[in-house]
């Protein structure tokens, strides 16, 4: 199972006012496509994260992460002005199928997500959470908070389209990706201990990130996601503490 909380967009102008509001092209989505897509701050801080799921021409159901459901209902209803549409929460179950076996795009590369299949689990949880470790997927609340810009997680690469028209926050995610470039990112490494969220990783003594998830695998090597500052050739020695990552 994933968890989810879900937010239905519905009515006459649902199509319009979520194209306006979130960072990916929805409008281009066919009734039962989905894509990935960031509700941004007008600085580019993420709000929340989104899979948004076409139902109908003017029916779309937007799936986030548990304890924002509430945060984006409010948001977008606060936004909403003139625009006919409802803005409501739905309840469903979400699972992610690995290898095929239907269900649409989600923002997990190799998994699709389905709702309400009746699909029993097979991986524990912490092996789903191994899983997007290795597979760099961003979590929030420790890949994704208000202190970090989309590009530095490498969502400006799955949640945003840059051919689309306005939305809050687009000014300065388009202003990094054409002229400039993060100063730090989102890496994949392997550490010899587990260590606490936001433990900070060194270089050549120096402090040049922070670990945001780790977990141990069968063998005991532990992988974690860590921010790490651009400059940092990706195969340089890192140190956790006083050890060698």
């Amino acid at each position: 199972m994933r968890e989810r909380e879900f937010v239905r967009v519905a009515g006459p102008d649902a199509a319009d006012f979520v194209q306006r509001m979130v960072s990916n092209d929805v409008e281009a989505l066919s009734a039962g496509e989905a894509c990935a897509a960031l509700l941004l701050t007008a600085k580019a801080r993420v709000i929340a994260p989104l899979v948004v799921l076409r139902r109908a021409a003017d029916d779309f159901l937007l799936l986030t992460e548990p304890g924002l459901g509430e945060v984006v209902r409010v948001h977008l209803a606060r936004m909403r002005l003139r625009a006919e549409c409802e803005i409501e929460p739905e309840e469903h179950d979400s699972v992610l199928v690995f290898g095929g076996g239907g269900g649409f795009a989600t923002d997990w590369p190799g998994a699709t997500e389905a709702l309400d299949a009746g699909l029993e689990p097979t991986l524990s949880d912490e092996e789903l959470e191994l899983r997007r470790i290795a597979a760099g997927v961003p979590r929030w609340e420790r890949e994704i908070d208000d202190r970090i810009l989309p590009a530095e997680a490498g969502l400006d690469e799955t949640h945003v389209s840059f051919s689309k028209g306005c939305y809050p926050g687009q000014e300065p995610v388009a202003r990094l990706h054409f002229r400039g470039h993060p100063n730090r990112g989102l890496r994949v490494v392997e550490l010899d201990e587990l260590p606490e969220h936001d433990a900070p990783l060194h270089h050549d003594g120096r402090e040049v990130g922070r670990v945001t998830s780790a977990a141990r695998r069968e063998d005991g090597t532990v992988v974690a996601l860590a921010y790490v500052r651009t400059e940092v050739p990706d195969d340089a020695p890192l140190a956790l503490a006083a050890r060698a990552g």
